[in-house]
């Protein structure tokens, strides 16, 4: 195994199965689903050959475990930029949920709260380990603390991927609690 083959792969699958299928000439269904077959005949046609086995592999292997397999399918768990429905119903958070991010970004947070940007969703960690680890993958984490049971009280609607991923339209900065 190539830990540096892996991560390609993974990248590779987040790419196309997130935000841009239609570079390697897929479609995903509603509900963001490819055929497996499909994926590898398009990504190899396109210059990136990979076989089942490494991309189950990388499936399983994933630390986050952003993609999901229900029999010759796969999709991203979530973060797409492409319209897709996963179906996720409604859950309810815990009394706190976590979002990592960077320093230059807590101004506009603070005026603005969380927004989806260029995803359908604001993505929050169960855990303020996961959102350290979110957060430093653009520099030094700043962790928010999210208030999730009184969003939860004020109408907001959670939902929570296959991996553990809390979703959510909006974090109003009312809901926020900053470090410091």
């Amino acid at each position: 195994m190539d830990d540096r083959r892996d991560v390609r792969i993974s990248k590779y699958l987040a790419r196309h199965l997130r935000h841009d299928p239609e570079r390697i000439g897929i479609t995903l269904d509603a509900h963001g689903w490819v055929e497996i077959d499909v994926l590898i005949a398009a990504a190899a046609a396109h210059g990136f050959r990979f076989t089942r086995a490494e991309l189950d592999r990388v499936v399983a292997s994933n630390d986050k475990q952003r993609y999901a397999v229900e029999g010759g399918r796969i999709r991203a768990n979530q973060g797409h930029t492409v319209a897709v429905d996963l179906g996720l119903p409604r859950a309810e958070p815990p009394a706190y949920l976590f979002h990592g991010t960077v320093a230059r970004a807590v101004a506009a947070i603070r005026a603005e709260g969380l927004r989806p940007m260029n995803r359908h969703a604001v993505h929050l960690s169960p855990d303020r380990e996961t959102a350290v680890r979110v957060g430093a993958r653009r520099g030094r984490a700043v962790v928010l603390s999210v208030d999730a049971a009184a969003m939860r009280s004020a109408g907001h609607v959670f939902q929570v991927s296959a991996n553990g991923v809390w979703l959510v339209d909006h974090v109003p900065p009312e809901f926020l609690r900053f470090p410091g």
